[in-house]
């Protein structure tokens, strides 16, 4: 990822798909921010068919600089963070989503706060966006920290629509895996926690998010968010037995080893999807029940990717 012309402080990397109805919204809320730094826009079409370019062009007399990038050579919103980033001019690389919308002084709070750290990430609210049964689907994490993790306790991650690090760094690690079913933000997150660079939360960074609506998308999303946390775990395996400590012991993990472990923890799950069909009472909480069951059926059907070895990662058993 070579900088390319005058640099810039910041580049706002948007990855985008067929968002011709939702992007004006996100262009706007960044015509409208204040900032002391120099900036640009860069737009990473991942291959739309509907009026996303467009869309984003009739704003290119509002933005200090706006670039609109082919990404459509492979699909994926990590693939199209990567094309973005190669040609971003920015010092630092702040993400944002094609649907969200960014809060006043979201831009100038990313770059007061990567001035002092690497790698911020911002505060997320569905309330603006959301109807009521949609914001009971399902509970949004970043409202007020960062997001932590059972199989990495210490490893916090976030969300990358509202991410900022700087380009080196990403470049350090390799920018977003592409072969990720999806969660690379988390993924992104832990590797470049790893080579020893914490993820700090930012909370005047506020993203006003806007979350699936309808069951099929609900399902489709919780679906692919099984997955990616079960190739997570696979891929990250190494990784969390090397950080293990003997009071892990007391864990479950042993007995989830077995057979006997196995059919108990099925049965658990029974239990608990019984006990949330028991308690559907309105569209907000069919919509949570039917993402939690494709998320379920999503880690059990999840890929097996190649696991990240201690080995490799700067800090890790024999690091520095």
């Amino acid at each position: 990822m070579e900088m390319s012309g005058d640099a810039v402080d910041l580049s706002v990397v948007i990855a985008a798909y067929d968002a011709a109805d939702t992007l004006p919204d996100q262009l706007e809320a960044l015509a409208a921010q204040r900032t002391t730094c120099r900036w640009e826009v860069v737009l990473a079409d991942n291959g739309s068919h509907d009026g996303t370019v467009a869309a984003a062009l009739a704003f290119s007399d509002r933005l200090p600089v706006l670039r609109v990038v082919d990404a459509s050579s492979r699909r994926g919103a990590g693939a199209a963070r990567n094309a973005g980033a190669r040609v971003a001019r920015g010092r630092s690389l702040v993400l944002c989503d094609a649907d969200d919308v960014v809060a006043d002084g979201w831009l100038e709070a990313m770059h007061q706060a990567l001035l002092r750290s690497p790698f911020v990430a911002g505060r997320l609210d569905a309330e603006r966006l959301n109807p009521p049964a949609v914001v009971a689907s399902r509970v949004l994490p970043q409202t007020t920290g960062l997001q932590p993790s059972k199989l990495l306790p210490g490893l916090w991650h976030a969300g990358a629509g509202n991410m900022g690090i700087r380009a080196d760094v990403f470049r350090q690690v390799g920018g977003f895996d592409e072969v990720a079913p999806s969660l690379e933000d988390t993924d992104l997150c832990w590797r470049v926690g790893l080579h020893g660079m914490p993820l700090e939360f930012v909370p005047d960074a506020l993203v006003h998010v806007r979350l699936r609506s309808g069951l099929r998308a609900t399902v489709r999303q919780g679906y692919q968010y099984g997955i990616g946390e079960r190739w997570l775990m696979q891929r990250f395996a190494d990784v969390a037995a090397a950080r293990a400590t003997p009071s892990d012991a007391g864990t479950d993990a042993p007995a989830a080893a077995g057979r006997a472990g196995r059919i108990a923890h099925r049965g658990a799950r029974l239990v608990a999807l019984g006990a949330e069909v028991v308690r559907v009472r309105d569209r907000g909480r069919l919509n949570a029940l039917c993402w939690s069951t494709a998320w379920r059926a999503g880690f059990s059907l999840g890929l097996s990717p190649a696991p990240v070895s201690m080995l490799s990662v700067p800090g890790g058993p024999h690091g520095h």
